[in-house]
């Protein structure tokens, strides 16, 4: 018989751990649906055990932006002491130098010589006469930084860094990705901030950033001990098979939990399944012109290389870009610069990540032949020897960042459209909104679905991460 349950979750990850914790402190149970092996999807922390050695990497880069004071002291409560405070350095690496990130322009025009700062400066001017005196319409993700930074400046770095990312051309990218990346900075604004700038101006975002002690994956390791004992069920290696509906509810919910087939009756869902995903699992299927909306959004999916090594530090960056489309990898992350225990005192590791589509051949190649283009281009870079390298593990992701092509947001609200007609569920997160949310936003749809169910009313999710400041910007939010 199916099991009667209040609220399903469908997801581990930041919003739906979120969601559980805000539900836990109301003592209301809730039974999650994961399909992995630990929770806190791409916010989850691996630890890597060689002899008596630990390693720690996140999936990639995690720090908090959020301004939400409320945010904060939710972490700050579930982590208690193992919450530090982290100076921050990242950089970018271009034409064999480095330059930090966000720009500082003194450094950037440093490094780059008075030419070619010449030639971004009159870049520039041509692209405030076109796009704020003559007003050319800004219809792409490129127009919008060849309007904002001129399109030598653009080309430098962010043009062929989101070719890179995304694999495919900037004039096929929808706008939102600039607006909501870098919204509010420009090539005026990257100069005023700076000049502005003094010895005593408060610490922001940009500067220091929160990190937990032993890896993202702590906050949600910890959520789920706390909800598990006050009956909370936590479902691993298990994935939703059927979600029966009769139009306005989903009534019957059919899991395979290791294996078996088990079914559940929820009264309120939360679910941060692909968004994608969770239209093929309805039944009935959506109507055809939901589902050919769907077949239009895309994915883009990485594979990951953690490289353990005999060495003390590679650099002081807790993660460096690489945006020249010769070097095969986007960004790197060393660990140990987020906090000294994600390593051993005399180790380190580089955790490297390439974007890619399922059908590029750096998926399908063997680990072997990923490892050696790796070092082959880390060592000429001059970051590693592969002498030193202990250890490797390679991680593939699909589902891991929504494409803003310049009909995503056509095809996505048709499909909120009809999955909105469902009145118990509630879809969160990266994943379950086809949104490019940061850790901080997650968080706070999962917070707020919470709010919505112990209030029993639905708010409005399409507030979060709307914000129209750059997100980096502000003082540090615990403070």
């Amino acid at each position: 018989m199916p099991k009667t349950k209040d609220i399903l979750i469908l997801g581990a990850g930041p919003a739906g751990m979120a969601c559980a914790m805000e539900l836990y402190k109301k003592n209301i149970k809730a039974t999650i649906i994961e399909k992995e092996s630990q929770v806190g999807g791409l916010a989850k922390t691996l630890k890597f055990i060689e002899g008596k050695e630990i390693f720690r990497t996140d999936i990639g880069p995690h720090r908090f932006f959020s301004k939400n004071k409320y945010l904060y002291d939710f972490i700050e409560d579930i982590l208690q002491e193992n919450w530090i405070k982290v100076k921050r350095q990242t950089r970018q690496y271009i034409k064999g130098k480095f330059y930090d990130y966000p720009i500082k322009p003194l450094q950037a025009f440093s490094n780059i010589g008075l030419f070619h700062a010449s030639r971004m400066i009159g870049s520039y001017l041509v692209a405030a006469l076109k796009y704020r005196v003559l007003r050319a319409k800004i219809s792409n993700f490129e127009d919008y930084i060849v309007a904002n930074f001129g399109r030598v400046l653009g080309e430098f770095n962010m043009i062929n860094y989101t070719r890179k990312i995304w694999g495919r051309r900037t004039d096929k990218l929808h706008p939102d990705w600039a607006k909501q990346r870098i919204k509010g900075l420009n090539f005026t604004s990257a100069l005023r901030s700076f000049f502005k700038k003094s010895k005593d101006s408060p610490k922001t975002l940009v500067d220091y950033f929160y990190y937990p002690q032993y890896g993202t994956g702590l906050i949600y390791e910890t959520i789920a001990s706390k909800i598990k004992k006050s009956g909370s069920e936590i479902f691993t290696n298990s994935v939703p098979t059927k979600l029966s509906h009769d139009g306005k509810k989903i009534n019957l919910v059919s899991v395979d939990i290791n294996n078996k087939v088990m079914k559940f009756k929820p009264k309120k869902i939360v679910s941060s399944v692909p968004i994608t995903l969770f239209l093929k699992l309805l039944d009935p299927a959506p109507p055809k012109h939901v589902i050919v909306a769907a077949k239009n959004l895309f994915w883009r999916s990485q594979v990951y290389i953690f490289i353990t090594l005999n060495r003390k530090k590679v650099t002081d960056d807790q993660w460096i870009y690489f945006p020249e489309e010769d070097i095969p990898f986007g960004r790197i992350s060393e660990m140990k610069n987020f906090s000294k225990d994600m390593s051993p005192a005399d180790k380190t590791s580089l955790f490297v990540e390439y974007f890619v589509n399922e059908s590029d051949e750096t998926w399908s190649k063997s680990d072997e032949w990923l490892f050696n283009l790796t070092v082959s281009h880390l060592q000429k870079l001059k970051f590693i020897k592969k002498s030193e390298v202990r250890k490797y593990y390679v991680l593939r992701k699909k589902y891991v960042y929504p494409v803003y092509d310049v009909n995503y947001k056509k095809n996505l609200n048709i499909i909120k459209n009809y999955l909105d007609k469902f009145k118990n569920l509630y879809y969160i997160g990266r994943p379950g909104r086809f949104l490019y949310t940061n850790q901080d936003h997650s968080l706070e749809m999962g917070m707020l679905v919470a709010k919505s169910i112990i209030d029993g009313k639905k708010y409005d999710l399409e507030s979060i991460g709307a914000e129209k400041e750059y997100f980096e910007k502000g003082r540090v939010g615990k403070d």
